[in-house]
């Protein structure tokens, strides 16, 4: 049986498990893509990247949820990278390149005071319609139909990972005295 060592990062937190946790498999030229698969299932968590080789980037990192690949994650890359650095397997260098199945992505690393900063630059946003049922993505994310504000459209948005944005009826009054007219909820296509 083959040894395999699954690195658990929480990104956007220093506090370990209080940020978004990811699995991160460094080196991980030597799996395909039915034991990525296998390997996430058994891990658990939402997204467990691997780290790869590429001829097209710097480096390639896969995504996969216990159930399916998907494109991109961001809090998973923040991890692989942060990971990759941590453990001496990134050149010295500030700015490289991520191959991701959402396109070629820049990062920029920074280090100060002994801790490592990552930017990341998602794909271009892209825009498609919501053409499903209303009553059950209202029931898919706990409203019912009347609480999504009919006056503003229901899309999906992508900058690699398909996600909808739709808009209820809610009404709050601000300190300043403004008031917001809607609260966007955001879910995974398909999820």
């Amino acid at each position: 049986m083959k040894t395999i060592i699954v690195h658990h990062y929480d990104a956007f937190s220093t506090i370990p498990n209080k940020g978004n946790p990811a699995g991160v498999v460094l080196e991980a030229d030597s799996y395909n893509e039915l034991e990525m698969q296998e390997i996430a299932k058994q891990v658990g968590f939402n997204e467990t990247a691997f780290a790869m080789k590429s001829d097209r980037a710097d480096l390639c990192i896969r995504y996969f949820t216990p159930g399916h690949e998907v494109n991109l994650c961001g809090h998973a890359t923040m991890a692989t990278i942060y990971a990759l650095k941590t453990n001496g397997l990134l050149e010295n260098k500030s700015m490289f390149t991520i191959e991701t199945k959402a396109g070629i992505l820049p990062i920029h690393l920074q280090e100060r005071a002994g801790d490592v900063f990552i930017t990341m630059q998602h794909a271009a946003p892209q825009f498609e319609s919501f053409n499903g049922s209303r009553v059950e993505l209202a029931k898919a994310i706990g409203l019912a139909e009347h609480e999504l504000n009919l006056d503003l459209p229901i899309i999906y948005g992508s900058t690699g990972l398909d996600i909808a944005n739709s808009c209820t009826k809610f009404s709050s009054h601000q300190k300043d005295g403004t008031s917001n007219s809607y609260v966007s909820k955001y879910f995974k296509r398909n999820a």
